[in-house]
């Protein structure tokens, strides 16, 4: 009977593994969908934090991400160069830039709204809403334990 260390025999994979395994998988379902927008999930992520927060910085938002600024000013000029963010200088310090979303930016934030939304109902399809729920709770709370940025995905670290 095969047994793993600290589980018992038959166990099966430990919750672990399972969240891995779906990570990958719902991440890599994501980048299909928002492909078809024309968008890599940096960007998707650089846009929703743009809209969270409008007139940040380009340092601050590269604090936030854990991306190094570099990084985060090729991702900024592909959307500036599409039209969908824009460089205003920051009235109180003209050194930095504040990032703003263009109305074409704030459109396709809707789409990826939209693109969002179907890609949960996808992947959590096989849950109830209360079960859904429960599971957004539990992950919020191993995500906290972790100290995870909210809402910042942890491979902005590796861009």
């Amino acid at each position: 009977m095969p047994t793993t260390p600290d589980r018992g025999p038959d166990s099966g994979p430990g919750s672990a593994f399972l969240l891995a395994q779906l990570g990958a998988y719902a991440a890599g379902r994501f980048a299909e969908r928002i492909a078809e927008l024309d968008l890599t999930p940096p960007q998707t992520g650089l846009i929703r934090a743009i809209a969270a927060q409008p007139g940040r910085s380009q340092q601050a938002l590269a604090t936030l991400l854990g991306t190094p600024p570099s990084r985060l000013v090729t991702l900024v000029d592909g959307l500036d160069e599409r039209g969908l963010v824009e460089r205003r200088r920051n009235p109180d310090d003209r050194r930095l830039h504040a990032l703003h979303l263009t109305e074409e930016g704030e459109k396709l934030l809707r789409r990826i709204g939209e693109v969002a939304r179907a890609h949960d109902e996808a992947i959590c399809g096989a849950l109830e809403p209360q079960e859904r729920e429960a599971l957004r709770a539990l992950l919020a709370r191993l995500a906290a334990e972790h100290v995870l940025t909210p809402g910042v995905h942890p491979g902005y670290r590796r861009l």
